[in-house]
Formats: structure tokens, C-alpha cells, sequence
């Protein structure tokens, strides 16, 4: 059986730090190499002797690939952005309702178009395998070629991919509004199509409360309670604006979080984008749910929604993810995203540390999609998507780390100056991608996981 083995630093977390100084909440070697075989990590270890390890591994069975000095990491992983949005990142608008008029909608119709929406997810495919995400829970469009565009270019390059239809029936231009039926059906044919096939998983998305009337809310609910499986995707309390309009348009709700609990969204599989403006009700409605509130910095600060308190929820209790948002967020790099999240820490009056901050990007964010038994480590057992990191790798982070002393100063590092540059190669499914040529797109397949 022909085996890949990478050596290298390597650096994969246990469990949430409670500090920069928490070494048992991480496991890290110098001197490591991950066996790969099926794409899937069987055997993570320390070389103990160049000697010894080439005798063991060195031998014709196995592809050897040596990345040292640099570091290997799980994939990242983004749960929540809007693929379709690739072309209106870095839109100039004032806030995030104008910014859905002038340019989201106009956009997103184009997606009834299959060719576009191919064209559009196989960019958006490279793009994430060039950033090192290798994981996204994304919003498709209206429109079902836009889910089958965007699970054929995942299954091309075999990433783990999470996407689903959005439903709009009111607010929204007529090209991209469906009927509580229509959602209803198209949703459920498209599960069938996609969800568990290869490495695809489906959510159920209603994009927020303002573009979903209270019928499509509750088709919305009765798909996630036939689904249970499926994730339910949607944003909440993003901009003050929209939370003004979803009580009027939902006056017996007693707050905005209120309208998805009636509805029975509220969930263990619930992402729920931005939640910059909850009050103390909402905050325990979540936590008690077990939903996820999933920060979006450079969204936030972009569209000038509001910061994010990550301290006042996650000390509620709340589980807390870390995301992009393309296209309101303003790049695709979670190193990027990772540093803005920590200037929001900063004027909260909080302190994201490099050690808690690489644990949402990988561990973290995998717990909030319970996908930990599969990706966001380097465990046994777990699936091959790993990154090669080199916080050097541009004329000024080489300089920069002649004075890194620690794991930690080279995080930090990382997530202040980091970008593609510093992703030295993505494997997905143990097979090196970044340097690979362009993919296609596949069928779906039925049966088991790809990797």
C-alpha cells in the first residue's frame, strides 16, 4: 500500500487553551512525520534520530516529503461566506443594507446562469486551497445550480465542503426569490443529491429573518427537524438597521433571536453569522441552544457593523467560531481574519492570544461544525488536510523571525503579517493541492467518504 509521509515541525491542539502558557492544551514536535495512507493520517510520532527514522520510513512503500524547518498544522476552516460574492469583495457601500441592494443582489442573480456558477466555485475552490482553507461552510444562492456548481468543484478537488441553497421569498429582487414550496422542495432534492456524498454536506440556509417570510421560516424548521443531520446556516444581529426591521416585520417576537427559536432553528448545528448586537436574553438563549455565534472581523469592521464581543459570549457560554464572510468580509485568508478578530479583542478590552486564536482556525472551528473526529487536527484516524506554514516566507517575516524565540512568537507572527504567502502547500486528503494543477468538476458520487 503506498504510503505519503511528511516531516516536519508539527503542531496540532488537544483542547481550548486557557492561556499562552497552557502547553498541555497542544501537542507540538520539533522533529515529527505524519503518515498518510488513503488519505486519511494513520501514525503521527517524533523522530527519535535521523538514523533511526531512515531506516523505519525511507523505504520504497512510502513518499516521503521533508517540509522542515517549516511548520504543519491542520487545514483551516471557515464556517461561514458567501462563494457566490467573489466578484463584489472590496464594494464600496456605507452599511450592510445598502451593500445587499447595490451590489449582493444584483450579483447573485447571475448564479442562475450553470456556466457562471461553475466558473465562480472553481475559483472560489482554488481560492481557498491557496489560503490553506480547506474546510468552508458557504451560503450558494437562490438558485440550484449554484449548489450543484459549488458541490462538483469541492468534489473535484475532494475537499470537505458545507453549502446549501438560501432561501429568500420577500425582500429580495424577484430573479432571486423562491415560494415556502419551491424552497421546501428544491432544498430536499438537493440533500438527496449531496448531502454525505464524497465529503459534502448539506445546510439548510435561510438567509436571515428579513428576507423570509414567517411561512418559509417554518418549512425552513420543519427541513431542519427532517435533517437533523443537516446544519442550518443564516446571520443574526449583524447591523442595527436590520434588527430594527426584523421587529417590525416579527412584532410578537420578543427579539430578533426569538424569531428562529419559534421557528426551530436554534441548534448544536446552527451557525449564526455575526451576533455583534445580542442582549443578555439572546446571549442565553444561545448558549443554551447550543448554537454557534460566528465572528466575522473584517465584515464587521468593513461595513462598520459593530465589534464583536468574543469575551462577553464565550464567558456566557456561548460557542464561538471565527469566519471570513466573503464577500462583505475583505479577504479569504483565515491569518488574516485571525488578526483582525484580535484588534477587535483589543479594543473590547480582551486579549486573543496566538494559541487560542490557531485553535479556533483549526480545532475550535471544528468543534462548531462537530466535525472534530474528522478535520481541524492531526489525531490519528483524522482525514489528511494539513498546511505547511512558513512565517518567513516574505522578505520581512524571514528578518521578523530571527528574533521569534517561542511557538507561540511565531504564531503571532503568523496571524499579524500572515497571508497565502506564508501557506506553503495545502494537502487535502493527504494529496498536495496549492502546487497541483487547476481541477474540474465531478458528478456527485454515492456511497462513502472520499478521502
Amino acid at each position: 500500500m503506498t504510503r505519503t509521509i511528511l516531516r516536519g515541525r508539527i503542531l496540532t491542539f488537544l483542547r481550548e487553551p486557557e492561556s499562552e502558557r497552557d502547553k498541555s492544551s497542544y501537542r507540538y514536535l520539533e522533529d515529527g512525520f505524519i503518515t498518510i495512507e488513503n488519505g486519511r493520517i494513520v501514525e503521527v510520532a517524533e523522530v527519535h534520530g535521523s538514523g533511526a527514522y531512515e531506516a523505519q520510513k525511507f523505504n520504497e512503500e512510502a513518499s516521503i516529503i521533508d517540509h522542515r524547518p517549516h511548520l504543519l498544522m491542520p487545514g483551516f476552516i471557515d464556517p461561514h461566506i458567501h462563494y457566490s460574492q467573489m466578484q463584489i469583495v472590496g464594494s464600496y457601500a456605507p452599511s450592510l443594507l445598502e451593500w445587499l441592494n447595490r451590489y449582493t443582489f444584483v450579483e447573485e442573480q447571475k448564479f442562475a446562469d450553470s456556466a457562471h456558477a461553475a466558473r465562480i466555485a472553481g475559483a472560489f475552490m482554488d481560492e481557498m486551497i491557496r489560503v490553506g482553507t480547506t474546510t468552508a461552510a458557504a451560503f450558494c444562492t437562490v438558485h440550484k445550480a449554484s449548489v450543484d456548481a459549488y458541490f462538483r468543484a469541492a468534489a473535484a478537488r475532494n475537499l470537505l465542503m458545507i453549502g446549501g441553497k438560501v432561501l429568500m421569498d420577500r425582500g429580495a429582487p424577484k430573479p432571486l426569490t423562491d415560494t415556502p414550496q419551491s424552497a421546501y422542495d428544491d432544498t430536499k432534492t438537493l440533500i438527496n443529491q449531496w448531502h454525505g456524498k464524497g465529503r459534502a454536506l448539506y445546510a439548510i440556509a435561510p438567509r436571515f429573518a428579513l428576507t423570509s417570510t414567517p411561512e418559509q421560516l417554518e418549512i425552513a424548521g420543519v427541513l431542519a427537524r427532517e435533517h437533523p443531520d443537516c446544519y442550518v446556516e443564516t446571520h443574526l444581529n449583524e447591523n442595527l438597521a436590520e434588527i430594527a426591521e426584523a421587529a417590525r416585520l416579527f412584532p410578537d417576537s420578543p427579539h430578533y433571536t426569538g424569531i428562529y427559536e419559534k421557528f426551530g432553528l436554534l441548534g448544536p448545528k446552527t451557525l449564526l453569522g455575526h451576533v455583534i448586537h445580542p442582549t443578555d436574553a439572546e446571549i442565553a438563549l444561545i448558549a443554551e441552544t447550543r448554537s454557534v455565534s460566528v465572528h466575522c472581523p473584517t465584515s464587521n469592521l468593513f461595513l462598520g457593523s459593530g465589534l464583536f464581543d468574543r469575551e462577553r459570549l464565550a464567558g456566557a457560554g456561548v460557542r464561538v467560531a471565527l469566519a471570513t464572510d466573503i464577500g462583505g468580509g475583505t479577504s479569504y485568508s483565515m491569518l488574516q481574519t485571525l488578526d483582525a478578530a484580535y484588534k477587535i479583542s483589543q479594543l473590547r478590552g480582551g486579549r486573543l492570544h496566538p494559541l487560542l486564536g490557531f485553535y479556533m482556525l483549526t480545532l475550535g472551528n471544528a468543534r462548531a461544525l462537530a466535525l472534530e473526529d474528522r478535520i481541524g487536527t492531526l489525531s490519528v484516524g483524522s482525514d489528511a488536510d494539513i498546511l505547511v506554514l512558513d512565517a518567513g516566507a516574505t522578505p520581512a517575516g524571514g528578518l521578523r523571525m530571527e528574533t521569534v524565540s517561542s511557538l507561540a512568537g511565531e504564531l503571532f507572527l503568523l496571524q499579524t503579517i500572515g497571508d497565502d504567502r506564508h501557506v506553503v502547500e495545502t494537502y487535502v486528503a493527504g494529496k498536495a493541492m496549492k502546487s497541483a494543477p487547476p481541477a474540474g468538476v465531478v458528478e456527485p458520487k454515492q456511497g462513502g467518504h472520499l478521502g
